[in-house]
């Protein structure tokens, strides 16, 4: 079956920089896009970030758009996500996430058929 497992989280100061990863297993990985979203206590989840299967587009919400950046490598079957200049409304659970398409990135939840079990942020002030 199909497996995600994401790593990577933890406490940050504000201003810091964590790197989430995210294995996958039981699909071939490079066939399809990915993305990163989260959640925070008493909030819905929300899209964070998107990157079509060959890694030549990606799309971000807006705000962590020049902070972020999700990558991908296909031979080691793992995503990225890059978070630097952190902010406390970056805390959340932070989940990896496939479906089944491949260049025109998703930013909503249903259009996801797998997903991690998710990452704690936390960034404190």
């Amino acid at each position: 079956q199909v497996q995600l497992v994401e790593s990577g989280g933890g406490l940050v100061q504000v201003g810091g920089s964590l790197r989430l990863s995210c294995a996958v297993s039981g699909r071939t990985f490079s066939n399809y896009g990915m993305g990163w979203f989260r959640q925070a206590p008493g909030k819905e989840r929300e899209f964070v970030a998107g990157i079509s299967w060959s890694g030549g587009s990606t799309y971000y919400v807006d705000s962590v758009k020049g902070r972020f950046t999700i990558s991908r490598d296909n031979a080691k079957n793992t995503v990225y996500l890059q978070m630097n200049s952190l902010k406390p409304e970056d805390t959340a659970v932070y989940y990896c996430a496939t479906g089944s398409w491949r260049n025109s990135i998703q930013t909503t939840g249903g259009q996801y058929s797998y997903w991690g079990q998710g990452t704690q942020v936390t960034v404190s002030s």
